[in-house]
């Protein structure tokens, strides 16, 4: 990975086995100007930079089926681009429009959505698992009953890594199951927390897709609305993020939208829209949103401004949103770190469902973030994340310079 942007990787949002051509002008200002409308900002937009030759060139030498980036600075888009195909071997060719799962940095939306919760005082980041789910709490173990939101949304409470719901075949019977999304994390919940927490709750930071579940069901129970509903009217909406949806965005049997892919003997491989391109609907809170490139530009820009354009968080909200704790370096949702192109703090995460991979990195202090996307997975020699790697890098090079 480039020195430019590399960083000790989060795991991303896994399936099993477990472990954690450009179109026209004229759509490309579109996108812009939707980012920029969202955003409050008036006028014109200036043409962002067509990076689809920067990107051809990287997507063309790590093999990828298809690359796309871009750059928001101040509210404006400065650069976008998107090269290679929808489905490898195929000729439909990845576009603008087009959405992408994007596995893990839907945690810091599940994190943000938490925020504006506390912010109204729906729920506390003390709230506890026990106060939250009282007709499961005789059923627990007493480790779990007072685990917080905090610790959830900071790894921090004791919840389990994928190895361990494997070990007890706890991912099996969510993969085998018939219900809703809702019905599924249910069943989560009680498989997990009848037992004892891996490790002692508030003694370490352990990577969890267990624990979002468990902090997006506590925002349900506070909401007395499932995940995906809250999210979309409290978070996507507002912000303008009409893209924004769940699961893989293609269609069976078409090719509407980029298919998810893998590596087999070196290649990509398509993997067809349906059971087997997903983690469960029920993992939502921890990673299952696809959208497209210029919303998610829309989602960084918000977080990258922290308050300082009017909207639906404080700027207190966002510190606390964004601070680690003390000695760690993981906050709510984001990976942080610093990098002098960044003027000081980055906040970073990766995600992927290891069919897709996506890579979000903000730099608060410039006003300032940095997207890449494609549709396959990352495999041993770190491919797709060494081509979004690329492609951060060259974007920072050229537009945020030292």
């Amino acid at each position: 990975m480039t020195s430019l942007v590399s960083v000790v990787r989060v795991r991303a949002s896994v399936r099993r086995p477990p472990f954690e051509p450009m179109k026209s002008l004229k759509c490309v200002l579109l996108v812009a100007m939707s980012c920029l409308g969202t955003l409050g900002v008036r006028g014109a937009a200036p043409q962002p930079d067509d990076i689809s030759p920067l990107l051809a060139a990287i997507r063309e030498a790590r093999g990828v089926p298809a690359l796309a980036a871009g750059l928001i600075r101040s509210n404006r888009v400065v650069a976008l681009g998107v090269t290679g195909v929808r489905k490898q071997g195929v000729g439909e060719p990845a576009t603008l429009d087009d959405l992408w799962h994007i596995g893990s940095v839907t945690k810091s939306m599940t994190a943000t959505l938490a925020g504006l919760l506390v912010q109204e005082g729906r729920i506390s980041w003390t709230n506890t698992l026990a106060a939250s789910f009282p007709t499961v709490s005789p059923r627990m173990h007493p480790a779990w009953r007072d685990v917080t939101l905090s610790q959830l949304l900071r790894h921090r409470g004791g919840a389990p890594d994928a190895e361990w719901l494997q070990s007890r075949g706890i991912w099996d019977m969510l993969w085998n199951h018939p219900g809703t999304p809702g019905e599924q994390r249910a069943a989560w919940l009680d498989s997990v927390v009848t037992n004892a927490p891996p490790v002692k709750p508030g003694t370490e930071f352990v990577y969890s897709n267990t624990g979002y579940v468990f902090a997006g069901m506590m925002l349900e129970a506070a909401a007395g609305e499932a995940w995906e509903d809250l999210i979309t009217r409290r978070l996507f909406v507002p912000l303008g993020m009409r893209s924004a949806g769940f699961g893989v965005p293609a269609r069976p049997r078409f090719i509407d939208q980029p298919w998810g892919h893998q590596w087999a003997d070196g290649r990509p491989k398509a993997i067809a829209p349906g059971p087997d391109a997903d983690n469960p609907s029920g993992l939502g809170p921890a990673g299952t949103v696809h959208l497209s490139l210029g919303d998610l530009l829309k989602y960084a820009a918000f977080h990258a401004r922290e308050g300082r354009a009017r909207g639906i968080l404080s700027g207190d909200m966002f510190r606390v949103l964004h601070d680690p704790v003390p000695g760690e370096s993981y906050s709510m949702g984001w990976k942080v770190a610093t990098r002098p192109w960044a003027g000081g703090t980055v906040l970073t995460h990766t995600g992927s469902n290891v069919q897709w991979y996506a890579v979000v990195w903000i730099a608060p202090a410039r006003d300032a973030a940095v997207v890449a996307l494609t549709n396959i997975g990352d495999n041993t020699g770190s491919t797709a994340a060494t081509a979004t790697d690329e492609a951060v890098a060259a974007l920072v090079r050229k537009y945020l310079p030292d």
